[in-house]
């Protein structure tokens, strides 16, 4: 294997490593939550990390395409999501009002009440996840690194 070779094979290492943490902890959320948020809060996965992501903007909105790719879901399955939480109450469109093509998403005050309710689910689930992940020698050095990133906004 030349030094090239093995570049390729380290980093396609380190993507099944990284595969595998978000597998892991994406299948403790999914089951968690799945089953706590919709008994306490009628809340999907998905449902929250909308919410979420919407709430942790300046203003708490977003153009549809950005929340698109801030949740990485498709525009379409974003759209049926969005029309979900609307229906329920818990998110607002509106047209930009510089660009009548924009359509921005917000966070209403019932979607934040709902949010701030299931956040201590979704948080609980997602450090029982990372401690179970620390624990495995393949995964505790991913699971180290996400200890040290800093992320705009978010709150020490």
């Amino acid at each position: 294997m030349s030094l090239d070779d093995d570049a390729v094979e380290a980093r396609a290492q380190g993507w099944r490593t990284l595969a595998a943490l978000h597998a892991r902890i994406e299948d403790r959320l999914q089951r968690r939550l799945q089953r706590a948020l919709e008994r306490d809060h009628e809340l999907s996965v998905s449902e929250y990390t909308v919410l979420d992501v919407l709430a942790r903007q300046d203003g708490f909105h977003l153009r549809m395409n950005q929340l698109a790719n801030a949740v990485v879901l498709s525009q379409s399955a974003t759209t049926r999501l969005v029309t979900r939480l609307e229906g329920r109450g818990l998110l607002a469109r509106y047209l930009c009002a510089d660009d009548r093509r924009g359509i921005y998403t917000e966070v209403t005050p019932a979607g934040q009440a709902l949010l701030t309710a299931a956040r201590p689910t979704h948080d609980t689930a997602l450090a029982e996840a990372l401690a179970e992940a620390e624990t495995l020698p393949e995964l505790s050095p991913l699971v180290a690194a996400l200890g040290t990133l800093s992320f705009r906004g978010a709150s020490a």
